[in-house]
């Protein structure tokens, strides 16, 4: 069942992405809870924070067209905008999502969690232990005003954690490179519907264009150009996948009034034609797509619609 913080009316209570949920809430639930379509035949988009914590069964999650193999203790971290389904008919999970105020006035970066890391030991059994508990408390305290602060510092201490658990695949880049790629990717996110030119971003950083392109190589290994030429097409793809909107009016949005430059655009960046992608958006992974890669697995988190 699903359970929100607050006084939220019983139509709140339906899914995570009912759009009548309070900025502030945090919300506990299950994994099908949301999606509104039995057996994921698509992607969904998220329209706030989500973890996912496997407590049962081996499946798949395909989180922006990048497939993350899943088993208990497993726990994947999804954004706003982002693109997920899950593949896997006895695939359970804890899901805890909050919206953009939930953690307002906090000294937490709900950031800094990685996408995905699989849980073992003491560390496994610490998140296992906080999630059960915050859902537990959301459930007794539902509708129950003053619980909101003691979820919210719980949610607080979780993110925390996971934020302080080492990661031993990631090659920290120079500090410098480092954080002239979260302001690109700050900038791309706001700008990338209206413009492509890395000249542009250099000229609202602040920076010149090769200072932008080394940090991108140092962070990502690919240029800035191609940083931010995949961001745009990293939301084709998903806008493709999970909604119904004509594929010309897509192009538009994104910043191509031809749909002919659309397609060009979408093929070389993808491999297939946006028609083509959208007819197999039902078919699941694993190599339908390799590319875009959203600068996501970086210091800073792009892929916020």
């Amino acid at each position: 069942m699903m359970v929100t913080t607050g006084q939220p009316s019983p139509a709140t209570r339906t899914g995570l992405s009912e759009p009548r949920l309070g900025t502030d809430e945090i919300v506990t639930g299950a994994l099908d809870d949301l999606t509104a379509d039995r057996g994921w035949p698509r992607p969904v988009l998220l329209d706030r924070d989500v973890l996912i914590l496997v407590t049962h069964g081996h499946g798949t999650a395909e989180l922006d067209f990048r497939a993350v193999p899943c088993r208990p203790g497993t726990l994947l971290r999804a954004h706003p905008g982002q693109a997920l389904r899950c593949v896997g008919t006895q695939l359970d999970a804890t899901v805890v999502s909050w919206g953009p105020d939930a953690l307002r006035g906090l000294d937490v970066d709900p950031d800094a969690v990685p996408t995905h890391r699989q849980l073992a030991g003491e560390d496994e059994d610490a998140v296992i232990g906080e999630v059960s508990q915050l859902a537990v408390d959301a459930d007794r305290h539902a509708l129950v005003p003053a619980a909101a602060a003691l979820l919210r510092h719980q949610l607080a201490v979780l993110l925390l954690r996971l934020s302080l658990l080492p990661h031993p695949d990631r090659s920290p880049a120079p500090r410098a490179e480092a954080e002239t790629f979260r302001r690109l990717c700050r900038e791309v996110e706001s700008g990338y519907r209206d413009t492509r030119r890395v000249e542009d971003y250099a000229a609202r950083i602040g920076c010149s264009v090769r200072t932008l392109t080394r940090a991108c190589l140092a962070v990502t290994g690919r240029s800035a150009k191609q940083v931010v030429d995949e961001r745009v097409a990293l939301q084709a793809c998903r806008l493709l996948a999970a909604t119904d909107e004509p594929i010309a009016r897509i192009g538009r949005r994104l910043g191509f009034p031809e749909p002919t430059n659309f397609g060009r655009f979408f093929t070389r960046e993808v491999g297939v034609s946006p028609g083509a992608f959208r007819a197999g958006r039902e078919r699941p992974l694993p190599v339908r797509l390799v590319r875009p890669r959203p600068p996501a697995d970086s210091p800073a988190p792009a892929g916020r619609a």
